[in-house]
């Protein structure tokens, strides 16, 4: 009997997988990628990293043995058979790098969501899918990660040995800045690092949970990034997907119940990219990834936008100033998410004395970033303004009659600074009101572009403010939140 329920099992599993194919990742071969695509594509997809200490791959139970219900649940699955490091790590780095980029450039055909594209690693393969979450650049960057008793540390006196070894090398391992930077505890960032399911068991004695997972789980919530974690009684190391694992249906529902919890904007969504300092970023507000005002915004707004907070604590529009916005990776990954829509809310910080000391120069700045998120104006900028107009309406009827008549993209709105109620860190009010906010309007102006004036829309809401002043509360967010979203509907 237990066999034939065994056969009718893989009968099942078989019945729900459209197509199984292999494709090379490096010109010869070494690397590869195991293509599972389910019958009924759901949108999401999961890029599986085997464990193995980075000496060898497990890649049955750590792999190929979660396709059948990945693909049961209309998930596409995709196993890297990654190159072992031996010291270079950027092999095993580069290899999964290149499946993402193969999973996204083929989204349309293989039916999935782009947005939607998680990864899933194990023990050193875990290790591996917390580097390109943290580490790697936008474009390869998964939408989620489900880590699988991970190897977070790189310090071998407290995680797995042989790992540490063998993905940095014995030289590596006596460069302190290489154990720090690979240590993925320490490279997890607010807004950026993707959310993470972490699953381990309290009894793991290879990779111990307290100095690994459980440490990435603390440096999420710190960031107030959104992280889950579950661990079991018993199980030890190197359970995966493995029918004799104690928990093995729990473990299932646990997975499944966070994958449908975890929605994805659609393909299609009007990408909305808040750029700002630390009153974008969320400052005083604990998890601001759901409760600063870029979260609350997109539930305001709706599936069928993707906001994404690219807020930075202290930055400036000034590129003089101490901490300039736009010498942030946070304003590389902006440009990176090709938005339709970006909101501007810059300008606070700048009008500390020692940073509006170079104020003459905050037009020119703030022209450059427009420039850089909207090439087509900066023809414009040695042209009169009152003559701007003229000419953009005309390079329009141009277009229009060439049957080039699709908006520019992205629709740039300049919000003026909310008010400064106490003037907390040097931050001055008078500087924000005779200073920037007329330089923001004359700019819009000039190149037709869209000014929320949170100043004045905001000047009643000083209740709604943290001790400081200066910060929104999470009700102070959800009004910013409600100017920012009218204003985007009416347009």
């Amino acid at each position: 009997m237990s066999i034939l329920l065994a056969v009718c099992s893989a009968l099942t599993m078989l019945a729900q997988t459209a197509r199984t194919f292999t494709l090379d990742l490096t010109a010869d071969g070494q690397a590869q990628m195991v293509c599972f695509l389910p019958e009924k594509p759901s949108g999401k997809a999961i890029v599986g990293i085997p464990g193995g200490g980075y000496s060898m791959l497990s890649n049955t139970h750590e792999g190929t043995q979660a396709s059948g219900w990945m693909n049961q649940r209309g998930i596409a699955y995709f196993v890297v058979n990654y190159r072992l490091p031996n010291g270079d790590r950027t092999r095993p780095v580069s290899d999964v790098e290149q499946g993402f980029r193969i999973v996204r450039d083929s989204a349309s055909v293989w039916g999935i969501n782009p947005y939607d594209v998680g990864i899933m690693g194990f023990s050193a393969g875990g290790h591996l899918a917390s580097v390109i979450s943290t580490l790697s650049d936008f474009d390869v960057r998964p939408n989620f990660s489900i880590l699988f008793y991970p190897v977070i540390s790189m310090d071998e006196r407290v995680t797995h040995k042989w790992s540490c070894m063998n993905f940095l090398g014995k030289e590596g391992q006596k460069d302190a800045k290489l154990v720090n930077k690979y240590s993925t505890m320490n490279a997890v960032q607010r807004h950026i690092t993707p959310p993470a399911l972490i699953i381990s068991a309290s009894d793991d004695r290879l990779v111990p949970f307290v100095t690994n997972g459980l440490e990435y789980y603390k440096a999420m919530r710190l960031a107030g990034n959104e992280c889950a974690m579950y661990v079991y009684p018993t199980g030890d190391h190197g359970f995966g997907f493995g029918t004799w694992f104690k928990y093995h249906d729990q473990l299932l529902t646990d997975i499944g119940n966070w994958l449908d919890a975890h929605q994805a904007p659609k393909a299609d969504a009007v990408r909305v990219a808040c750029l700002g300092n630390s009153i974008t970023d969320g400052y005083g507000i604990d998890m601001a990834s759901a409760y600063g005002y870029p979260a609350q915004l997109q539930k305001k707004l709706g599936q069928d936008y993707w906001v994404r907070n690219f807020g930075v604590s202290s930055r400036t529009m000034l590129n003089k100033g101490d901490f300039p916005y736009m010498n942030e990776p946070a304003w590389r990954d902006a440009l990176a998410f090709n938005p339709d829509v970006v909101i501007i809310k810059l300008g606070t910080n700048d009008s500390k004395p020692e940073n509006w000391q170079y104020g003459s120069e905050f037009r020119q700045d703030l022209e450059q970033m427009i420039f850089t998120l909207r090439p087509d104006l900066k023809q414009y900028a040695q042209m009169p303004a009152k003559k701007v107009q003229k000419a953009m309406a005309k390079a329009r009827a141009k277009a229009a009659k060439a049957g080039r008549n699709a908006p520019a993209r992205p629709q740039i709105y300049l919000c003026t600074p909310i008010p400064a109620f106490k003037p907390t860190w040097n931050i001055n009010d008078s500087v924000i009101v005779n200073g920037i906010i007329p330089i923001q309007q004359e700019v819009a102006a000039k190149y037709g572009l869209k000014v929320i004036d949170l100043h004045t829309l905001y000047a009643n809401d000083g209740d709604k403010m943290v001790d400081d002043g200066i910060h929104p509360n999470e009700k102070g967010a959800a009004r910013m939140a409600d100017i920012i979203a009218e204003a985007l509907k009416e347009q």
